[in-house]
């Protein structure tokens, strides 16, 4: 009897240090209000979202895996690439994305949107275009001119010439176009939960420790950590998307790069062997449209992921998952109502016209050393 009394004492003192306090975090909050972009510079970087031209052979655009009618993001597991190559991750959404402020990518290898959105055009695997090649395909555009006259007439951007195309000027109007992706009507924000929500909000709070990683208005802690999400085979069983992946790790100067048979994550940046698996937490915002989820899409719905992170995450060598990640024990009431407040993150729908005299097919100009711009 007293062998039982002492054990348990003894959970009972190791359960007060699982205990998750809110406090000790920052608090879920209303995204805060921005200030208004320039509706001119919005309609040109919403043209240039759009357009083919930004990339190498004119094959894809930013839409193409940032699909609006998609939450800006594609449904796919794994985002499509460059063509000749395939991603290895999944691509995140673009909402709510001007809120996040550093650590953008799954590994968190760019602190700054403006780089972000020069990686992604340049890079090989991405869009595959040089920069000096894409302001000049601007500039043979008579509309495309017109319009970064009228939003960037009084600025020079790269240039002597005030409100003359450049590779600077594309990338301001594209994020001046994403400072427009923000959530609208979420009943979170408008402090407008069901009852159900609310007890889910408590749990996301207390007992199933959410908060822990996922707080502040943009829910996210925009830290790396392993959960011990599974691998997607898929990565390593298609040659292209195989190939991308160890192109990647040898840019990045990663070690034994042929004989991984994981995504490494975080190490990619810190090539400290304990951030292995590591990823940045993605945000909870308008994740009602934008599954499958995880960084490798692993989890088609949200209760596939309400349940990963109730069995206490996967599983990886020890030392390695985040000591947060522990057995919940939540029951089927109190998943449905975390689910419920989950959802509650999510607002409006937002789409996007593709506005009109883009041009989603480029065909290069003849002669073209002989046009003027």
């Amino acid at each position: 009897m007293k062998k039982v009394f002492v054990f348990l004492l003894f959970t009972i003192y190791c359960s007060l240090f699982t205990v998750v306090h809110a406090a000790d975090y920052p608090d879920i909050a209303p995204l805060p209000e921005r200030k208004a972009p320039n509706p001119k510079a919005v309609e040109l970087g919403k043209a240039l979202f759009f357009d083919a031209r930004v990339s190498g052979d004119a094959a894809l655009s930013c839409a193409t895996c940032h699909n609006s009618e998609q939450g800006f993001t594609t449904r796919m597991p794994l985002s499509d690439a460059y063509p000749g190559s395939k991603h290895w991750r999944n691509a995140p959404t673009l909402l709510n994305i001007v809120y996040k402020g550093k650590t953008y990518g799954w590994d968190g290898r760019l602190d700054d949107l403006d780089d972000m959105l020069r990686d992604m055009i340049t890079d090989s695997m991405n869009m595959n275009m040089d920069m000096q090649i894409m302001q000049e395909r601007f500039k043979q555009d008579p509309k495309i001119v017109q319009m970064t006259k009228d939003a960037y007439g009084d600025k020079n951007m790269g240039t002597s010439q005030k409100g003359e195309m450049t590779h600077y000027v594309a990338r301001n109007a594209i994020v001046q176009f994403l400072e427009t992706l923000t959530s609208k009507n979420v009943p979170f924000d408008k402090g407008n939960l069901s009852p159900k929500a609310k007890d889910g909000m408590a749990l996301f709070k207390g007992k199933a420790g959410c908060i822990q990683c996922h707080n502040g208005p943009y829910f996210s802690d925009n830290k790396p950590h392993n959960t011990g999400v599974p691998e997607n085979q898929e990565v390593f069983k298609d040659p292209q998307r195989h190939f991308t992946y160890v192109a990647y790790m040898m840019f990045m100067g990663v070690d034994n790069r042929m004989n991984w048979r994981r995504d490494v994550g975080y190490y990619t940046i810190s090539k400290d062997r304990k951030d292995v698996g590591k990823f940045i937490t993605p945000t909870l915002r308008e994740l009602k449209y934008t599954s499958p989820y995880m960084h490798n899409g692993m989890f088609a719905t949200l209760d596939d992921v309400i349940e990963f992170y109730n069995m206490g995450g996967g599983e990886d060598r020890p030392g390695m998952k985040d000591t947060a990640m522990k057995p919940l024990g939540l029951s089927a009431s109190e998943k449905e109502a975390l689910k419920e407040f989950l959802l509650s993150l999510s607002g409006d729908p937002i789409t996007i016209d593709m506005p009109k005299g883009v041009k989603v097919e480029y065909q290069p100009i003849p002669k073209w050393k002989e046009v003027k711009n």
